[in-house]
Order: C-alpha cells, then structure tokens, then sequence
C-alpha cells in the first residue's frame, strides 16, 4: 500500500482531485473509519479541511485520533448529502492520516483556524481516491492510486458485469 501525497495526486489528477475536493466541500460533517486497537472498525463523524492545498482532520483527543495515532490506516466517506440520487457522485479517500507535528506547518494552519485545545491534526496521504456515480445511464466507478493512472469502470451492461472504459 505506496501512500502519496495529496499534491502527488493533485499533479497526475488535478481535475479528479477538484471534483473530490469540491464534493468534500459541499458538506461539512463527513464518515471518518479507522482501525481500533483489536482491528475492528471504528466508523465516526468528522470535518475534513482542505487548507494550504492539501486536506487535514483535525480533532480534540478521541479514540478516532488515539486509532490514527496508532495505526495511521483511514477511510473517508464524503456526506452525500439529502439528495438520494446523488448527482455529485460519491467520493472516498482511503490512505494515511499523518500526524502534524511541524510548527511551521502548525502555525500557519492555526493562522486561519482557531481548534479547541488540544488538539490533533493529521495530514492525509491518499493511497486510493475512488468517486462512484452515474453517467450515461451506467455506473461508473472512478479510482486513482499512486503510480497509476486514472481508471474508469462502468456497470450497466446487460450481464451486469463491470468494464474498464479507461
């Protein structure tokens, strides 16, 4: 599992990674699942915050955070929202949660957001972006990995099964 930078993603996907960013926008509480010590999930609410070009969790010490702390592994559900077709599509990313511990990074992200105290922020590292949504009439299931271009698949043909289109 190669992690990568947000950036890394924004550079081979810059139009991809506006799509996901613009559908995390959209609402402000988002589905965070991490693992817990026993390797169970642990699936709770949270606010993800794309600042200084890149997104960040930020959060007051928790389970989530001691989890992350721990075992950096995280997937992330965008809300989708009251609209139950979902015209924006659905969009996750999956990867690493990094501690912030940088003061120069720390500082310039306190600059514009002022957390309770204390608290933790974690810089994440996209090991899979994936955006599911339909488009002409089928299903289509976007995902990038580092490394790799963006794949496309679509379900909708008449044996059901799925066919890369790109």
């Amino acid at each position: 599992m190669t992690s990568s930078s947000w950036e890394d993603f924004r550079s081979a996907e810059p139009a991809f990674a506006d799509t996901v960013q613009t559908r995390f926008e959209q609402y402000r509480h988002h589905v965070l699942a991490t693992l817990r010590k026993d390797g169970s999930p642990r699936v709770t609410g949270l606010e993800v915050d794309f600042r200084l070009g890149e997104p960040f969790l930020g959060m007051m010490p928790s389970r989530k955070a001691q989890d992350l702390l721990r075992d950096p592994r995280f997937a992330v559900h965008a809300n989708p929202g009251p609209d139950a077709e979902m015209a924006d599509g659905d969009v996750r990313i999956s990867g690493r949660a990094v501690e912030v511990t940088e003061p120069a990074l720390l500082a310039r992200y306190l600059e514009v957001v002022k957390p309770p105290e204390p608290f933790h922020l974690f810089r994440l590292e996209p090991t899979e972006v994936a955006r599911t949504g339909i488009e002409g009439g089928s299903l289509a299931v976007q995902v990038w990995r580092p490394g790799r271009p963006l794949r496309t698949f679509a379900r909708g043909s008449d044996d059901g099964s799925p066919g890369e289109v790109s």
